[in-house]
């Protein structure tokens, strides 16, 4: 019932859930260290989108003599077969960024899709399941990597599969996680009440809660796909015809720009693969620290320290007799003793 002369207004529909979902993105972005991380993966992202009109010269073709030293013409040098460096990394920047984020969509893909099988179903499913993963997470990853590459052979088709196939195992365990706890929500014991089909609640009511979740595993994700890759093009085991950070940093090392003294040969390589995976760092763990605010709790902290200590300041006036109050029976002298 409504007073006279009050008008009602009507929220459009859908609004709160939305701001609910995009609440853990917004409080992410406004964090430093997300914005550093974005800019950083933004710019690396800008320069292998635009590489073929950035890059100076031919990446396979002599531009300058052998182990030349970086100049006007040649910002990051030259390598041991007179090829321009920074045409090299602009170029290996494109595949080794398309293998990281192939690698990590395929690990993100598999990990949800066992993390939620395991967790909404549960029973012998998260049994095989967990076990399954279990037996992965024990086993060494790069041993196994490097053991499965050398066996298909060397192919970034091969990495891919390799990356994506044996890094999904912590994605897997943290989806798990979340739906069992999603699963025990009152809407979601609702929806089910009145028939709603399993494949219905997990696509409506699951997966859009586990959006963050996955965003944040799968930008993590990312950091370790690319530096797997450069490890296993260090190792020989990608593709010697492509061009990527790590086969430029192998190429380098066994044709001796170290012991030459060539560092602008291998240095660039290794600079942007640290500054990538910084960067991606950066912005999954902003984005893990609002989904969790636990996770931002340390114990060395100046502001966890302050409010600590504000804290004990409470408890400790809570814990204080109160002062006694003046009854109209007591004398000038009490009055007196209290203001004192």
């Amino acid at each position: 019932m409504t007073h006279p002369g009050t008008t009602l207004v009507s929220l459009p529909r859908g609004r709160r859930p939305k701001n609910r979902r995009r609440g853990a993105f917004g409080r992410a972005i406004r964090e430093p260290g997300a914005i550093i991380g974005l800019s950083v993966i933004l710019v690396f992202l800008l320069l292998s989108i635009f590489a073929p009109l950035l890059t100076p010269y031919s990446s396979r073709e002599v531009s300058c003599g052998v182990f030349e030293a970086p100049s006007a013409a040649h910002w990051f040098g030259c390598d041991d077969g007179g090829v321009d460096v920074l045409s090299l990394v602009l170029e290996g920047g494109r595949i080794s960024m398309f293998v990281g984020f192939a690698a990590a969509a395929i690990s993100i893909l598999i990990g949800a899709t066992v993390g939620i099988l395991s967790g909404y179903f549960g029973g012998w499913v998260d049994t095989v399941l967990m076990r399954i993963t279990d037996y992965f997470l024990v086993i060494p990853q790069i041993v196994l990597m490097i053991v499965v590459a050398a066996v298909w052979g060397p192919s970034l088709d091969h990495v891919i599969i390799v990356i994506g196939a044996l890094m999904w195992t912590s994605t897997a365990r943290i989806v798990r996680s979340q739906v069992k706890s999603l699963r025990e929500r009152a809407y979601v014991r609702r929806v089910e009440a009145i028939g709603a089909g399993h494949l219905r609640i997990v696509l409506r009511h699951i997966l859009p809660q586990l959006g963050p979740l996955l965003a944040a595993s799968a930008v993590l994700a990312v950091t370790v796909a690319i530096f797997n890759e450069t490890a296993l093009a260090f190792l020989g085991l990608s593709d010697p015809n492509a061009i990527t950070w790590g086969t430029i940093m192998e190429r380098a090392f066994n044709r001796a720009a170290v012991s030459t003294g060539a560092w602008w040969a291998i240095v660039p390589a290794g600079v942007a693969v640290a500054l990538l995976i910084v960067g991606c760092y950066l912005l999954g763990r902003a984005i893990e620290d609002a989904l969790n605010p636990r996770l931002r709790v340390s114990h060395l902290g100046l502001r966890t320290w302050a409010l600590r200590q504000s804290a004990s300041d409470d408890l400790e006036r809570a814990a204080a007799p109160a002062p006694r109050k003046r009854s109209a029976g007591d004398g000038p002298a009490a009055g007196t003793e209290e203001r004192r």
